[in-house]
């Protein structure tokens, strides 16, 4: 066994790597080599013991190293230990020893051997993490007076690791710190000066561990501060707390953190400065905490050297304490030695150079043997930092390690000598594809190994020796190529070759076209709500493909819900001000990209002021001050002040003033005796913020009312009486408590006194008033803090009564004349008749009693129009009357409250008119090629229908056609129309007319009829093979019931009366008022035209019909709807049986048969 010596375990280490040319060859794992540590855990390695504990180890070489373990500088028996094991092919330990964590503690060192050498570990010193407990310990309450200094001590347990530390109360709320009382780095809390408010029961020292992510709590402090017999102590006290004296010195390593600090006591609390040899403090690699007492170098250095002088101060006196700063270091590298692969007979050298204050001392060992213990070899020569090889064998083949150490830590490094005799061979793939983009840098791989080390040479297509200008190989075998152009690509051979032979490798290199962004995302200012479009448009190599990335704020977008791309275009729809930021736009391709940024500025109304404050009050105003709320980027143009007084409808928000925008404190003038509450609201070229929070409330002070009542009226609300009325006063115009309302009043033009009453209400009663009777009338408004100003003076008037008549109108009051259906009147006011009030107005009521068409029922619906009394004669005009039709009017006369007794009623008649347009206008389409239009007379004839006009045009021909148009009798209500094909469509307008004009226009298209349903309904279904089996079917089944019947007939059967069938005597019409038809109506032609046999057989007694009972001719109705002719005994029904078949014969060729105006159509 054999140990290697290590240095001292130190604190920090700073590693320098220099690398010699040699190692920069890779052997392959193939070739024999010496074991290498690649992988090891750090000198002091700090675990969780409820975890498992590893210590890592991994190493490298051929064969493959075996692993072992020293432990406290003895060998470890990992296999022979139930808690402990390694990991399969490496050194890595696993250790699972929850039970007893602290066994384990120790030194560890990993072995890695093959037969070419042994490599070493550092020394790892493992250490199990603790959170200890505080000592149950009963602390003695802290006695001390006022002003005088204080430290409560913390000592927290030492870990490791180091915990942190706190001081809190016992209700876990951290103890306020500042310039007085504040935590020192050992975590002890000072108090430069005690005040009397710092006594307390719960002064608690916490400490809390990182790695078990524990808190552990020291039992509570009590202060007691002392008042009794103090005395003014202003002065000031040496910091003896921290530095004795008034110098001390402080040694760091170089790396390591250099912690000052400086806290003094006195009264008033000392204000702490800090210099450095005399001059102010560099802060660039510093800084300056806990309110100036702490001083933080976080990575000293050897500049950091010096004298560093703190300086307490306050009104009082003056102290300093000089703290002499010294930096050592702990070895560090200046040249850490390297693995050497050597051939036979060639020479090298093995360095360890490194430096330290003070300066290490320098180890070698070989395969862990010193030196001094090793076997010797002629060829190697030691001599301080360096081992020479001269005409190297395979006897030096091994592990050299290198230990430089001082008293402040140690280095330790592994380097193996490797001799052997190998043909070159090229690492890399036998072939290789490099892009590169056009003007950068390439770079060709030649990775090889090879002993001796082989030459390399690089050429294009195998021609020449690339060196030199812009090409460069570097000592490991790569090619560099700076600013590749277009004519670089091509391919690039590697060779290498020592005396063992040779080999080569192909790389082929492709220039690309750089990316390029040719149109550049602009910066936009834009509105919350709006669209943008952040445009990036890129040119790039067309043989490589690319894709667009956006940032926001340098974090990938997630394109979705309202952000989309268009191709490379970001679009944002409806844009919010969590939108606002930097966007950035990066064209990538597999070679190179290109980005290029824009910010977003989201214009929005203002944010709502905030922390409203009221000051200087006075009577009637008070000020208002607020903090502004962000502008959002668009200025902010006025501040609206609003308030709220109700106290019986809150929230109800007036408008009080508004303010510039540059104003955050302004007066308010107010009203008296009001409770306000504010509340401000920002208005910039956006619009409105949101209201801010109301402010307290604010109380102005009491006063007689300013304001006058508004709207006084005096009006009579009974004959002998006058209602005094006003608008009240709102509350904002009380200005004190208890409002009233002092009324005044007199008869006008009397020499009469005022007279006065008060009340709380907003009108008042006089009674005993003669009628209509002028009063003088003013209101003032009364509250506690006295009277308000008189209204003006204002006239109003007792109540009128009803005793008034107007005489009949005169016979020239009758229709003068007739415009546009109106009725001009004109009254003679000079009539004398008796008014007992204010004449206010002439009102006519007028009614449409019947129309001059007779057999026209009209609604009596009364109507009425108000004229004004003004000028001596009454002179108006009626207006909405209907034509051609009889009227009746009257006329009372009216003052505010009651009407008279009409006057006598006279009648006038209206001339005729133009109609309104013709009732339910229909389109049918009872045949394929025929569309069918009917029509009703007008709603309002207003007059003699002289006949019809209609105007038709196809409205979907691919040629235009004129517009035709047909004029019909009154009594012609339908009229048919061809189809050119199934398609066509056609506009119908129609209108009525009289002797005074055409009437109202009614237009409507025909419906389509070529839905592919409906086609397929109405066209192609007699086509069809199942639908002629039904017709046929049925047709068979009505053959074999006139069978059946004609054979029962002739047996003379009998059957009831009520089984019969009853002939009607109106011509059937198949077809559907809705427009459809039905096919069977061709078909059925024949059947119609022939007898059948009910109707050959002899009417009976049985037989019915309302036509047999009329007079034979068409059947009127007077306007109450009754029957003009009176119904005929049998005998008459009978002589008119063989005039039946004529009438129907003659009423199949009359054109009005299918009218819907005959009457026997009328009357059904």
């Amino acid at each position: 066994s054999f140990t290697v010596e290590m240095g001292m375990l130190a604190r920090s280490t700073l590693l320098l790597l220099l690398w010699q040319g040699l190692s920069a060859i890779d052997v392959p794992l193939e070739s024999k080599q010496p074991p290498t540590i690649i992988k090891q855990s750090l000198k002091d390695h700090v675990v969780d013991p409820r975890d498992n504990m590893v210590v890592e180890c991994e190493a490298k070489g051929t064969p493959h190293p075996i692993f072992s373990w020293r432990r406290n500088g003895k060998y470890f028996n990992v296999a022979r230990d139930p808690q402990a094991s390694m990991r399969r092919r490496s050194g890595t330990l696993d250790i699972y020893a929850w039970a007893d964590p602290e066994a384990y503690e120790g030194e560890y060192q990993c072995v890695a051997t093959n037969e070419y050498g042994t490599a070493y570990s550092n020394k790892i010193n493992l250490r199990i993490s603790r959170a200890p407990l505080w000592p149950r310990e009963v602390l003695e309450p802290v006695t001390v007076s006022v002003g005088l200094p204080l430290v409560l001590d913390c000592s927290p347990p030492p870990g490791p690791p180091k915990p942190e530390t706190y001081w809190m109360s016992k209700f876990m709320l951290p103890i306020k710190q500042d310039r007085r009382v504040s935590m020192g780095v050992n975590g002890d809390l000072y108090f430069s000066n005690v005040y009397v408010n710092d006594s307390a029961t719960d002064y608690c020292c916490n400490a809390r561990f990182p790695y078990k992510n524990i808190i552990q709590q020291k039992m509570p402090i009590t202060v007691r501060v002392l008042t009794t017999g103090v005395q003014n102590r202003n002065h000031i006290i040496r910091g003896e707390q921290i530095y004795p004296g008034r110098s001390s010195s402080q040694t760091v390593l170089q790396g390591e953190e250099l912690l000052l600090e400086c806290i003094a006591a006195g009264v008033p609390t000392p204000v702490i400065t800090w210099t450095k040899d005399g001059q102010e403090l560099d802060t660039t690699n510093m800084k300056v905490k806990n309110y100036n007492k702490l001083l933080q170098i976080p990575k000293a250095a050897f500049e950091d050297s010096g004298e560093y002088t703190c300086s307490a101060t306050n009104k009082i006196g003056y102290l300093e304490h000089t703290i002499t700063v010294r930096i050592k270091a702990a070895p560090f590298w200046l040249e850490k030695p390297s693995n050497l692969v050597l051939a036979p007979e060639e020479n090298a050298r093995l360095v360890c150079r490194s430096d330290g204050i003070p300066r290490p001392s320098i180890r070698w060992f070989i395969n862990g043997d010193t030196m001094e213990d090793a076997t010797p070899v002629p060829n190697r020569e030691v001599s301080g930092d360096t081992i020479t090889f001269r005409s190297v064998t395979v006897a030096n083949t091994g592990v050299y390690q290198c230990n430089a150490s001082n008293q402040y830590g140690y280095l330790f490094a592994n380097a193996y000598i490797n001799v052997l005799h190998a043909k070159p061979r090229i690492l890399r793939p036998r072939t290789d594809l490099v892009k590169v983009i056009e003007g950068r840098r390439a770079w060709l791989d030649c990775r090889y190994f090879g002993s001796p080390v082989p030459d390399l040479r690089w050429s294009k297509y195998g021609l020449g020796n690339l060196e030199g200008n812009r090409f460069k190989v570097h000592s490991n075998g790569t090619l560099q190529i700076k600013g590749t152009r277009m004519d670089d690509q091509g391919s690039y051979v590697c060779v290498v070759s020592n005396v063992a032979g040779r080999d080569e490798n192909e790389v082929k290199l492709e220039v690309k076209e750089s990316t390029k962004i040719l149109k550049r995302p602009d910066n936009m200012r834009v509105l919350r709500g709006t669209d943008v479009r952040l445009e990036c448009k890129a040119q790039h190599d067309p043989t490589v493909a690319v894709t667009t990335t956006w940032l926001k704020n340098k974090q990938f977008l997630i394109i979705g819900w309202r952000l989309s791309l268009d191709e490379s275009t970001l679009v944002i729809t409806n844009v919010n001000r969590g939108d606002e930021g930097n966007y950035t736009c990066i064209i990538k391709t597999e070679m190179d990209k290109n980005t290029a940024s824009a910010r977003l500025v989201v214009m929005d109304r203002p944010d709502p002021p905030t922390n409203l404050q009221l000051s200087d009050p006075f009577e009637r105003s008070v000020r208002l001050t607020w903090t502004p709320g962000d502008s959002n980027h668009s200025p902010i143009k006025e501040n609206l002040v609003q308030y709220d007084d109700d106290d019986w409808l809150p929230f109800k928000w007036r408008n009080l003033s508004t303010y510039p925008g540059n104003l955050n404190s302004v007066i308010l003038q107010l009203s008296p005796f009001i409770i306000y509450e504010f509340r401000v609201i920002a208005i910039n070229d956006i619009g409105m913020s949101k209201p801010s929070r109301s402010s307290a409330n604010f109380q102005t002070g009491g006063a007689p009312p300013d304001a006058i009542p508004k709207n006084i009226q005096g009006v009579g609300t009974w004959r002998n009486n006058m209602m005094i009325s006003w608008e009240a006063l709102n509350n904002r115009e009380w200005n004190g408590p208890h409002l009233k309302y002092l009324v005044w009043w007199k008869r006008r033009d009397s020499r009469e006194e005022w007279k006065n009453a008060t009340t709380w209400w907003c009108k008042y009663y006089i009674y005993d008033t003669d009628t209509f009777t002028p009063y003088e009338i003013k209101v003032q408004a009364v509250n506690d803090f006295g009277m308000g100003p008189e209204s003006p003076v204002i006239i109003g008037y007792s109540g009128e009564d009803r005793e008034y008549d107007l005489p009949s109108l005169p016979a020239d009051t009758e229709t003068l004349f007739y415009i546009h259906l109106q009725v001009a009147i004109d009254l003679d006011r000079s009539i004398p008749y008796s008014i007992m009030g204010e004449l206010k107005e002439y009102k006519v009521y007028f009614w449409r009693d019947s129309s001059q068409l007779r057999w026209l029922s009209v609604s009596r619906a009364m109507k009425s129009k108000a004229f004004p009394a003004s000028g001596p004669r009454l002179s108006g005009v009626l207006p909405g009357l209907i034509p051609y039709s009889n009227y009746k009017m009257y006329i009372v006369v009216a003052n505010n409250r009651y009407e008279g007794h009409p006057s006598n009623t006279i009648e006038f008649s209206t001339p005729e008119g133009t109609p309104s347009a013709p009732r339910s206008f229909r389109i049918q389409q009872r045949h394929l090629d025929m569309i069918w239009v009917d029509w009703d007379t007008p709603a309002e004839p207003n007059g003699i229908v002289t006949g019809y006009i209609l105007k038709y045009q196809t409205v979907n021909a691919t040629q235009g056609e004129e517009l035709h148009v047909e004029g019909f009798p009154p009594n012609t209500t339908s009229f048919a129309v061809r189809r050119y094909d199934r398609y066509t469509r056609y506009r119908f307008t129609i209108a009525a007319q009289t002797r005074i004009g055409v009437g109202e226009w009614y237009t409507e298209e025909s419906p389509h009829y070529t839905t592919e349903a409906y086609a397929r309904e109405q066209v192609d279904l007699s086509t069809q093979g199942w639908v002629i089996g039904v017709m046929c079917a049925v047709a068979l089944f009505v053959l074999i019931l006139l069978v059946v019947c004609f054979i029962k007939r002739s047996r003379g059967g009998k059957y009831p009366v009520r089984d019969k069938k009853e002939v009607t005597l109106e011509p059937v019409d198949d077809k559907d008022q809705e427009g459809s038809f039905d096919y069977r109506e061709e078909e059925t032609k024949v059947g119609r035209g022939q007898t059948t046999v009910d109707t050959m057989m002899k009417r009976t007694d049985s037989d019915d019909s309302l036509v047999d009972y009329g007079d034979g001719q068409e059947i009127e109705f007077n306007e109450d709807g009754s029957f003009i002719g009176q119904y005929t005994g049998h005998k008459e029904r009978d002589d008119r049986d063989t005039e039946f078949s004529e009438s129907r014969s003659q009423e199949a060729h009359s054109p009005m048969a299918n009218s819907p105006m005959s009457p026997i159509y009328s009357f059904a």
